[in-house]
């Protein structure tokens, strides 16, 4: 709801089959993955993207609540455009995402 406010046109879907269905209907300019979603996780619909041609090079910004070192490096290290982490500020999150999106 957050992002709805500002000038950014949001679809939602359920989970990682429909998200992937989903891009290839209509091409995002960016992805926000829940890293632990129903069905496909956030990981695994990042693997079937950057496997589509026509759809590999969408940056994809990660939520996720395990904050760990370890868990943001790992999955920094998937080539990910950014990783946000929950619990986050919905005051903050348009400022955060437009900051990844200047950033790619």
């Amino acid at each position: 709801m957050t992002l709805e406010f500002e000038e950014y046109r949001i679809h939602e879907v359920a989970d990682g089959e429909q998200a992937l269905a989903f891009v290839k209907t209509v091409r995002p300019d960016v992805v926000l993955l829940d890293v632990m979603m129903p069905g496909l996780d956030g990981r695994e619909v990042l693997q079937a993207l950057r496997k589509m041609p026509a759809h590999a090079d969408i940056p994809v910004v990660f939520f996720t609540a395990k904050a760990q070192h370890e868990e943001l490096r790992a999955l920094s290290a998937l080539g990910v455009a950014g990783i946000l982490c929950k619990p986050f500020d919905p005051m903050t999150l348009s400022d955060q995402v437009r900051d990844i999106w200047r950033n790619l």
